[in-house]
C-alpha cells in the first residue's frame, strides 16, 4: 500500500460509502447535479426543471397507499417463452436478467390497499423490466388486478409504462390488447371505476388498448404518449409534426386526456377521484 492509499484510508470524516456516485443525481433532462437526498425526498422530480424520473413500482405503492402499507397480488402463473423466441439473445435468458435486475416476475405488479381510508387496487408497469413490454404475463396480471377490484368493490387504477407489445411473444402479445379490453367490460359492469395514470413513456399497443381507456385519464408533466414514434409519423405524412407533438401538455391542450398532475399532488387528486366515483352508501 502506498502512503496516499494509507492517507486516503486513515480520513475519519469521510467514510467510503459517501461517494460522488452515492451523493449526487444527474438529471435527465436538464443535466443539474442534484443531491441525491434531495431528489429523492422531491418523489425523484427534478426541483431545478420538474423533470419526472421513471420510478418502479415499490416507490410508487410507498408513495400512493396511506402509511406506505399494502398487499401484493401473487403474480399469475403463465407459460413462458411459447414460440421459443431467439435473437442475440434467448428470450428466457432475457427474463432471467429483467428479474434479476427489478426482483420482479413480469412488467405489471398489482397491490391493494386504501388511499385516504378507501379501498383500492393498484397496477403499476415498470419501464425498466424489459421496456415494461406487454406480454401474456402482462396480461394475465392486469387480468388479476381487474377481478381483483371487482372481488373488493373498488376501483382500479393503473400506471402505464411501456415501449408497446412483447416482439419475443409475437401475436400472442397483440392477443392482450382485446383481452384486458374485455376484462374492463368485467369491471363497468361491476360498476367500478378504472383510473389510468399514463407515465413516461406509454407507447404502442399499450396505448392502443387499455392505456386510454380510462374513465378518467391523467398523465404526469412532459409523459411521453403515444403509438408510433414521431420519426416515423414524420416520413410516412412527410410533414414536420408540432413542438411537443405526444407529450402530456400537448395532448391535454387537444383533449386526449383530462388532467396533467404532478407528482406531489397526485395522491390527492387520485383520493378525490376516488372519492367522486365511488361515493360510500348513506345508511338508511
Amino acid at each position: 500500500m502506498s502512503w496516499l492509499s494509507r492517507v486516503r484510508s486513515g480520513i475519519p470524516f469521510l467514510p467510503k460509502r459517501q461517494t460522488a456516485d452515492n451523493l449526487w443525481h444527474k438529471c435527465g433532462k436538464c443535466g443539474s447535479m442534484v443531491f441525491l437526498k434531495e431528489w429523492e425526498d422531491n418523489l425523484r422530480v427534478c426541483p431545478r426543471c420538474d423533470y419526472h424520473d421513471r420510478i418502479g413500482p415499490k416507490l410508487r405503492f410507498e408513495q400512493l397507499f396511506d402509511r406506505g402499507k399494502y398487499e401484493m397480488l401473487p403474480a399469475p402463473e403463465v407459460r413462458e417463452d411459447p414460440l421459443r423466441f431467439k435473437d442475440s439473445k434467448r428470450y428466457t435468458d432475457r427474463l432471467k436478467a429483467a428479474r434479476a435486475a427489478t426482483d420482479e416476475r413480469d412488467a405489471l405488479v398489482n397491490a391493494r390497499g386504501k388511499i385516504d381510508g378507501r379501498k383500492v387496487v393498484v397496477g403499476v408497469q415498470d419501464f425498466a423490466f424489459m421496456a415494461g413490454s406487454m406480454g401474456i404475463a402482462v396480461g394475465a396480471a392486469f387480468l388479476a388486478g381487474v377481478r381483483a377490484a371487482i372481488a373488493d368493490k373498488c376501483p382500479y387504477i393503473l400506471f402505464t409504462a411501456a415501449g408497446g407489445a412483447r416482439m419475443q411473444e409475437g401475436i400472442l402479445s397483440l392477443m392482450q390488447m382485446p383481452r384486458t379490453t374485455v376484462a374492463l367490460a368485467e369491471l363497468r359492469e361491476a360498476g367500478l371505476p378504472y383510473i389510468v395514470v399514463l407515465t413516461d413513456p406509454t407507447t404502442g399497443g399499450v396505448t392502443a388498448s387499455y392505456a386510454m381507456l380510462g374513465d378518467v385519464q391523467i398523465a404526469e408533466p412532459g409523459a411521453l404518449i403515444g403509438f408510433a414514434g414521431q420519426r416515423v409519423i414524420e416520413q410516412t405524412i412527410r410533414e414536420k409534426l408540432p413542438e411537443g407533438f405526444q407529450r402530456a401538455e400537448y395532448l391535454l391542450a387537444h383533449g386526449m386526456i383530462d388532467m396533467v398532475v404532478p407528482r406531489h399532488d397526485l395522491r390527492e387528486r387520485l383520493s378525490q377521484l376516488v372519492g367522486y366515483l365511488t361515493p360510500e352508501k348513506r345508511a338508511a
